[in-house]
């Protein structure tokens, strides 16, 4: 029997929310809230772009998101929704907080310049079925700032390593997903990735690959925007 389900994920972070940041705040200093800056900085939001934010919870990455974006944020949990819109309010962000399950995004395709997903694709049940829908809502070239705990993609885990996983799976966290493939899945490209919190956690850049068509567009210049090369800063 599957222990990691859409059911049991609201019901877990439902319970957690009133406690979540009290809990976590712990790990934001050690270094979680630096590396969910240092994503964002990756992912250099553009003025007036939209931005989607899949699994907000509490709101933790609004502190650090630039001005003069549109925010889009979902959460399974409608008590972490609630938590993250009055964070939003107090931050002055001014974001649209809807309950939504990340496996089925009701938004329409290419509706967003960029998404944001921290500690989502080692929650999230079907995290390949996540990265699909990241790619279908984002627009051509879109990007991607991942933050969140991954083995290497030639790695296979230790024996303890699985066996320990399949409490932390029940309690918080898959701790065995790999992000190749999940980026594969959904026809994302990696750009750049970099350990974060003394290494035990991965930043990761992607960005949604262009069909042939949308490339030579981009390339004549005709389509407008940042262009990312996998592997280049721009």
């Amino acid at each position: 029997m599957a222990v990691n389900t859409t059911t049991w994920n609201r019901i877990r972070y439902g319970l957690s929310a009133p406690i979540y940041d009290v809990v976590t705040a712990p790990l934001q200093a050690m270094g979680f809230s630096t590396a969910r800056r240092r994503a964002l900085e990756l992912l250099s939001p553009r003025t007036g772009s939209r931005l989607l934010i899949v699994g907000v919870g509490t709101g933790l990455d609004f502190e650090h998101l630039p001005g003069g974006v549109e925010v889009v944020a979902t959460d399974l949990s409608p008590q972490m929704v609630e938590r993250a819109a009055k964070r939003a309010a107090a931050s002055g962000v001014e974001a649209q907080v809807r309950v939504m399950d990340g496996e089925r995004l009701e938004f329409p395709d290419s509706s967003f310049d960029h998404v944001v997903l921290h500690l989502i694709l080692a929650v999230i049940p079907d995290p390949l079925a996540c990265a699909r829908e990241v790619s279908r809502v984002l627009r051509p070239g879109g990007t991607v700032s991942v933050f969140d705990k991954f083995v290497s993609d030639n790695e296979r885990p230790s024996m303890l390593r699985r066996a320990l996983n399949i409490v932390t799976n029940a309690a918080f966290s898959d701790i065995n997903r790999k992000l190749g493939p999940i980026l594969d899945a959904g026809g994302l490209e990696l750009v750049e990735r970099e350990p974060a919190v003394s290494g035990l956690f991965t930043i990761a850049l992607a960005q949604r690959r262009r069909d042939p068509q949308q490339s030579m567009a981009a390339d004549a210049g005709a389509v407008g925007g940042p262009r990312f090369v996998p592997g280049v800063r721009s």
